[in-house]
């Protein structure tokens, strides 16, 4: 019983809930769960909420689609190269800031915090739930940039990070540097940070899971009202658009590959299909629950991924240590002056690569801090930081020395296609060129099209999951129908710019999702300034009931 308590404790009446400390949580408003919820359709929906996401994101299709796709991925490109270059100190300073919270949060006594309280327990395993943080956060990223940064970085395509010389031994340490430094510390702090302070409020304090609970302490019960709507529309159009983006994006690499592999001819027709192939996988998920469906495939998708690794570890033995072992200190030694906006001539690198990846991360931080937020009840604030912030840097490094070292020393040694172009030509092929120079390199990029199609479809499935709560005031359990709502929207939306303006509307798309990062960094950082407020009153003597 003590396990559906927890489970359910956002749901229940405030005289049934018990807390550390009354401040800052739901008993002390007059606020309940799902009081501003209708029913409409068989779903229970907050209807500002709903209704306003559901409007803008056709009022900004609608416009897109009115443009021809070259000219709105030229307009947009140019407010979002305007935010990247003269903003690009709020994006470096936000990653620093919240990095610094969040070691500074777990060598505090407030790491010691649990969330759920002192008698929760975890939902699950340890192993289940570091697969499914890379399931909803970097999975797919790893596997679309894992050859192509490193190679872009030390072969000088736009740009060399602290404008190291390419094609030495010095641009080789910076490139994999560089790359763990993108997928690193700072990445997963933004990440852990946005869904510790969401896990907190709502198993330690009963507040809804939405983005407006965690402002609570700062503003009070006007998070209930027009400023809490605000606040959770933009969550909502950022993972929207970061969803459908994605499947665009990776529905295109998805078919460069098979195209590559099998022959097959590189269509609209083929893109399109596969965007179905993972909607309708993640339905499937998506009705099975969260044990059966994300779980499972999370699951399935880790063991695919060390078989992936392992074997191509195996392959290379000799240059992958020395790989790792480069990436280590390239890493250490650089990242005090890669976390610096100011002073650096390399200033074209830095807006296109590590101002655009902040950027990107905060964009996408509501989304996976609201479904690892839900996954994380019963683990220390210690343990939940340690765990998010080191374990996926050590699995990034790995992953990067295998695929970024091979590659690199494939350019080195002219080996395959890699070799002989001195780099990369096209992005979404850089992985399967790779693995074109082994024997059996057909059999790794049908495992690599596979790994990328479960991670597409775990990310679609978790990002539903995010919107979804987001819509209906933060509960935690609606109908079905409800939960299928927004894969279906997202993928219609990829599909749509696809069929509309191919990659360039969903570039386009993507840049509108980057512009809405700006504010999004001000909001994390305030919400981190709420967290230590709700944080603190866990010092304070217990409340008596």
């Amino acid at each position: 019983m003590e396990e559906l308590y927890y489970w359910l404790l956002p749901l229940v009446t405030p005289s049934y809930m018990k807390f550390k400390s009354k401040k800052y949580s739901i008993d002390s408003t007059d606020y309940q769960v799902g009081q501003d919820n209708v029913s409409k359709w068989g779903m229970d929906i907050h209807s500002n909420v709903f209704s306003v996401s559901v409007g803008l994101s056709l009022l900004f299709i609608i416009t897109l689609l009115a443009l021809s796709p070259s000219e709105a991925k030229d307009a947009i490109n140019t407010i979002k190269n305007a935010a990247l270059t003269n903003f690009d100190y709020v994006f470096m300073w936000g990653a620093n800031i919240l990095l610094l919270f969040a070691i500074g949060i777990a060598a505090s006594p407030l790491g010691k915090v649990r969330l759920g309280g002192d008698k929760a327990t975890t939902d699950y395993s340890t192993l289940s739930w570091i697969s499914m943080l890379f399931a909803a956060g970097m999975g797919i990223g790893l596997i679309f940039w894992g050859v192509a940064e490193p190679t872009a970085f030390y072969t000088n395509w736009f740009g060399t990070p602290l404008n190291a010389e390419p094609f030495t031994e010095q641009g080789r340490e910076m490139a994999l540097g560089a790359t763990v430094f993108h997928w690193g510390l700072h990445a997963w702090a933004i990440y852990g940070m946005t869904a510790l302070c969401l896990a907190y409020f709502v198993y330690n304090k009963g507040l809804p899971l939405s983005m407006r609970s965690v402002f609570y302490p700062l503003f009070g019960d006007r998070v209930w009202g027009k400023l809490g709507d605000v606040i959770d529309v933009m969550a909502v159009l950022v993972t929207l658009f970061g969803l459908a983006t994605s499947l665009g994006l990776g529905g295109s690499q998805a078919a460069s590959g098979i195209s590559h592999v099998l022959g097959f001819e590189n269509s609209l027709l083929l893109q399109q299909g596969i965007i179905l192939l993972i909607m309708g996988l993640a339905i499937l998920s998506i009705v099975r629950g969260m044990d059966g469906g994300v779980k499972l495939l999370s699951n399935i998708n880790m063991g695919i991924a060390i078989v992936f690794l392992a074997l191509v570890f195996v392959l290379n033995f000799t240059t992958v240590l020395d790989s790792a072992y480069t990436a280590v200190i390239g890493y250490v030694k650089n990242i005090i002056p890669l976390s610096s906006s100011t002073g650096r001539e390399d200033t074209q690198w830095l807006h296109g690569w590590t101002v655009f990846y902040w950027a990107w991360w905060v964009a996408y931080a509501p989304c996976f801090g609201m479904f690892v937020a839900r996954i994380s009840k019963g683990r220390t604030i210690r343990e939940f930081l340690v765990y998010v912030l080191l374990i996926p840097t050590l699995v990034t490094t790995a992953w990067m020395s295998v695929f970024g070292g091979v590659a690199i020393d494939q350019v080195i040694n002219e080996i395959g296609v890699l070799g002989a172009d001195k780099g990369i030509t096209d992005v979404s092929l850089s992985l399967f060129y790779m693995l074109d120079a082994y024997s059996f390199g057909t059999a790794l990029s049908l495992l690599a099209v596979a790994l990328i199609i479960i991670f597409f479809v775990t990310t679609l499935d978790s990002g539903s999951i995010v919107i979804d709560s987001l819509t209906s005031g933060g509960k935690l359990e609606v109908p079905i129908k409800q939960k299928l709502v927004w894969a279906n929207i997202a993928g219609i939306i990829a599909m749509l710019m696809l069929w509309i303006g191919g990659t360039e509307s969903i570039q386009a798309l993507q840049y509108i999702t980057i512009i809405a990062a700006l504010p999004f960094t001000f909001i994390l950082l305030l919400g981190s300034v709420s967290l230590v407020k709700g944080l603190l009153t866990e010092l304070e003597p217990k409340t008596k009931h």
